[in-house]
């Protein structure tokens, strides 16, 4: 497993009966999760004293309880600066467990020796473009959701990084990369982080175990002649990393490389366990 143990502004305190107990800086939450399928004592007083819970409703999605939180904050990692934000469907606009990925990419781009121009796909509030940013990357950043490339500015701002080298497209991702591969544009990275099921802005269906290895061998044809690294990302629970492997092993057979793929995780303060949270191929060439 890959896990994310070098955060200070972010701590994973407890997880039980299906929630998490969560520092975000200063601030408190607990928001529910899935995998937390055990129920252990919960010892920790900040149980009763977070600042803000999600609490899921048994009609269909859920609505944060908030004691004293504000619309956005902002949390540090290294040399990087994100603005979370408590909203629907429980989310913060950041995943904490990525932060080995963003690590692992950084120490990619930073020893390459030259230019590595990066696509980042399904790119949410561009953590990862954030850090292929500071790490010295030009970046494409590609997501169908307007209000989050909006956020992913925020976020390069936050950073100092909003005067690299940076596209911000608003575009259905697989489209954005059949017109890259016409326009013949290529390049050395390639990051994606393809949700379980969405829509694109022209009411595109995507449903990850149809459109993966479609998407993925589609991907192959905008990378470089000398590409340094994919890196697929999944929080499906059906696909196993081994399954994101033999995915890219496939769609980039001709390209040569070698994949590896693990469980993400972070560390629970309180038991010294760790929680499962999606799974990461990376592909090097």
């Amino acid at each position: 497993m890959w896990y994310s143990d070098k955060w200070k502004d972010y701590e994973l305190i407890d997880c039980s009966g299906g929630e998490r107990l969560e520092r975000w800086a200063d601030r408190i939450l607990i928001r529910p999760d899935p995998q937390v399928i055990w129920d252990t004592p919960r010892r920790d007083p900040r149980w009763r004293q977070a600042d803000a819970r999600y609490q899921r409703s048994s009609a269909g999605g859920g609505a944060w309880d908030k004691r004293d939180v504000p619309v956005s904050w902002q949390v540090r990692y290294g040399e990087l600066t994100f603005n979370v934000k408590p909203m629907n469907f429980k989310h913060t606009g950041l995943f904490p467990e990525q932060a080995v990925n963003w690590d692992w990419a950084m120490e990619k781009i930073g020893s390459a020796g030259r230019h590595v121009s990066v696509l980042n796909l399904f790119a949410y509030t561009g953590a990862a473009t954030v850090a292929a940013l500071k790490a010295g990357a030009s970046v494409c950043h590609v997501d169908a959701a307007k209000g989050m490339v909006q956020w992913a500015k925020e976020n390069a701002a936050a950073s100092g990084v909003a005067d690299r080298g940076v596209r911000w497209i608003v575009d259905d991702c697989a489209k954005f990369v059949e017109r890259e591969i016409r326009r013949g544009r290529k390049y050395d990275a390639i990051i994606m982080d393809p949700p379980s099921y969405g829509r694109g802005p022209g009411g595109e269906v995507w449903k990850l175990e149809a459109n993966l290895m479609p998407f993925v061998r589609l991907c192959a044809g905008v990378l470089s002649e000398k590409p340094l690294f994919v890196l697929i990302n999944s929080y499906t629970t059906g696909l196993s990393a081994s399954t994101i492997s033999y995915v890219a092993e496939t769609a980039f057979a001709e390209r040569g490389g070698r994949a590896e793929a693990q469980e993400l995780g972070l560390p629970v303060s309180a038991t010294g366990l760790c929680l499962p949270c999606g799974a990461a191929c990376r592909m090097e060439f």
